[in-house]
């Protein structure tokens, strides 16, 4: 019987994501000022972000045990506090050197760079100055940031992201260092700020094929993807208008270039269109993406609902799936569903740049953790990838979220992602050690077989055996 050929191409891109603040620490090192995740207050047991994992030290270590993994990219983010210290000063030489480091020695071992130019970060003097990117001034200070970076690496790092998940900007303005409090309409806000976080991304995208011929540019979403709660149809038409807002809206955007008529219709109707500066249609017509990203964690349904006061109204669990321990639904056909209707609507190529569960873990006593569930559930999202390319759509790489552990986004240790555990809790630094997680060597296989060997079952006849 002949087997069937492998529908993972040979220079498919496998590896995993962090960002800058969730691994690197070194807080006050090496020239970097406050970000706005720095300002934020920590809740009893959580922890700061001064340490992390301490990739700012550890990051040889912990490069090499991605290559023995078989990374061939690595997704991070460059802090802009590293950079720019107070977002508009002079810019810190010894920041960019830290970036020239690793990403020198990420490539020595054969390892891309997949590069975020924000992580929800912003330089804190620039919230506190101009209310973030509620500024137009801030658009143009992104801008400077941006093309200092594309300068500096152009020659180390093809593939980039402006914003990470950028359609969470309408929902939570704060991770953009927007202060709704003493907005007059907050939802004009709102939608202002989005607008202004659209022109960023395309001064982007226009100052990357500027800078660097051949770089590739994605816009990047959170990708949920939703059903309706029912076969009514107003559930039905309340599903088609939540992913509307929740995905399509930035998606359309990436790629058309301008505003798609179920967002104007609306805003037009409750008289908050945002304001356009001279140029700016143009700016976002003449400077599409050249590439899709996603993180893919969960899906929801949607209910019908009168509800015209939250922004997206009417998403609630799915009550047919299992959960994670943060009540995250388990859904790895939704994955496949999100690619083939990314795929289907815009025809580019999609870069899948995060996906994991969070669960909470200790050491056994043989110095690891029997991590089956994540071997599960990253082996049953692959499947659905690979269904999805046969099926036609044109994905060029995987990436799951948390390489080694790191501090969540509310700075949780116990949520743990990573292949490789790291040995402090919230508050306890401990030794910083790293252990591999059984998942390590089942990953490994993965990459080495080019997605084609994903059950565990087979590496351990292959160790057996002597292979």
């Amino acid at each position: 019987m002949t087997k069937k050929a492998n529908i993972i191409p040979d220079n498919f891109l496998w590896g995993g994501a962090v960002t800058s603040f969730q691994t690197e620490g070194a807080n006050k090192e090496g020239g970097k000022g406050p970000s706005i995740v720095d300002a934020r207050p920590i809740p009893q047991g959580f922890s700061d972000w001064n340490t992390a994992v301490d990739f700012y030290h550890r990051y040889k270590e912990d490069i090499a045990l991605f290559k023995e993994m078989g990374f061939n990219a690595y997704r991070t983010s460059i802090s802009w506090t590293r950079i720019y210290p107070d977002g508009e000063g002079e810019v810190n030489e010894e920041g960019l050197q830290f970036y020239d480091d690793v990403f020198d020695e990420m490539i020595s071992n054969g390892i891309q760079p997949v590069i975020t130019l924000y992580h929800f970060d912003l330089p804190l003097a620039l919230a506190k100055k101009y209310n973030g990117f509620a500024s137009r001034k801030v658009v143009e200070l992104f801008d400077r940031y941006v093309r200092t970076v594309f300068d500096r690496y152009k020659n180390k790092v093809k593939y980039w992201l402006t914003f990470n998940e950028q359609n969470l900007v309408l929902t939570h303005t704060d991770l953009w260092g927007v202060d709704l409090s003493a907005a007059e309409n907050e939802e004009a806000l709102r939608y202002q700020v989005t607008h202004n976080a659209f022109i960023a991304h395309a001064k982007a995208v226009k100052a990357l094929h500027e800078i660097i011929p051949g770089g590739q540019m994605a816009g990047m979403v959170t990708y949920m993807t939703t059903y309706p709660v029912s076969s009514k149809p107003e559930d039905a038409i309340a599903n088609v208008k939540a992913k509307e807002l929740l995905n399509d809206f930035y998606l359309d955007m990436f790629t058309h270039g301008e505003y798609p008529s179920y967002v104007t219709s609306r805003l037009e109707k409750k008289g908050i269109m945002p304001v356009f500066e001279k140029g700016d249609a143009e700016l976002l017509k003449e400077n599409t993406v050249d590439y899709l990203s996603i993180s893919y964690y969960q899906s929801k349904t949607v209910k019908h609902t009168e509800d015209d006061i939250s922004v997206i109204p009417g998403v609630i669990p799915n009550p047919m799936l299992d959960s994670n321990e943060w009540g995250w639904a388990i859904d790895p056909i939704g994955l496949r569903v999100a690619l083939k209707d990314m795929y289907a609507r815009y025809k580019l190529p999609i870069f899948i740049t995060e996906n994991g569960i969070g669960v909470r873990e200790e050491l056994d006593e043989n110095n690891t953790v029997e991590d089956d569930y994540r071997i599960e559930y990253l082996k049953e999202h692959i499947k659905q990838m690979k269904i999805a390319m046969e099926e036609g759509v044109d994905i060029f790489g995987y990436l799951t979220w948390g390489s080694t552990d790191l501090l969540s986004s509310q700075g949780e240790m116990k949520k743990r992602y990573g292949f490789v555990f790291v040995n402090r809790d919230e508050t306890d630094l401990r030794d910083m050690k790293r252990y591999k997680k059984k998942s390590f060597e089942w990953y490994k296989q993965v990459i080495s077989s080019n997605g084609e060997e994903l059950d565990y079952q087979t590496l351990e006849r292959t160790v057996k055996s002597g292979r």
